[in-house]
């Protein structure tokens, strides 16, 4: 249930904080394991191929910056689209795996007002997961953590998976939701724009 409010451009792909846009608009973080699923709820959120799937977990090393234009075609925020961590063939931890400007885009960019942070809904909490929550968690940024890949499970094993990620993660809310059929998808929205002043 993409939002009929927004359509999105592309603006850049970042190797370096040099490289990062020009702070204008609120921005929105998404990140998570490599093989998550992050590309496909990206395109799910805003009803476009934003976000290249690639079938090689790991390959996206630039922070992608898309724009989303309101009705008046103005900047309304920017999703920040971050490398996966944590795959095996490409590192072994997130200080090892991602390129060294990302620590400083998540502690020190202004307009960073959210970290979507995605953990898959099939698989327990990972010690990856709990390392970026915790850094998160230290250095004051506001997350939401979302559970991907819902529709592979049943009503049971949701309830099941979901308590079970909570207990790992320690957390008390967390949002589900499938790219694929678009659950929870409109809920993610709520809480994107309650942290993104909107006009028309």
């Amino acid at each position: 249930m993409p939002s009929a409010r927004y359509t999105t451009q592309f603006l850049l792909s970042a190797l370096s904080a040099a490289q990062f846009p020009v702070p204008s608009v609120p921005e929105i973080a998404f990140l998570g394991r490599s093989n998550v699923g992050k590309s496909s709820l990206l395109n799910a959120l805003v009803g476009d191929k934003a976000a290249k799937v690639s079938q090689t977990p790991g390959r996206t090393r630039a922070i992608n910056f898309f724009a989303l234009l309101n009705q008046s075609q103005r900047p309304q925020m920017v999703f920040a689209d971050l490398p996966g961590y944590g795959y095996a063939k490409i590192s072994k931890s997130i200080s090892a795996g991602w390129p060294e400007f990302i620590e400083p885009y998540l502690a020190f960019r202004e307009p960073l007002r959210l970290c979507v942070c995605l953990v898959d809904s099939n698989v327990p909490a990972q010690q990856s997961d709990r390392q970026l929550i915790d850094w998160l968690r230290h250095a004051g940024r506001d997350f939401a953590v979302v559970a991907t890949k819902i529709d592979r499970l049943s009503g049971n094993e949701r309830t099941r998976n979901l308590l079970a990620l909570k207990k790992g993660l320690e957390l008390d809310d967390i949002l589900l939701v499938s790219a694929k059929t678009d659950y929870g998808v409109k809920e993610l929205w709520a809480r994107i724009e309650a942290d993104v002043p909107t006009s028309a």
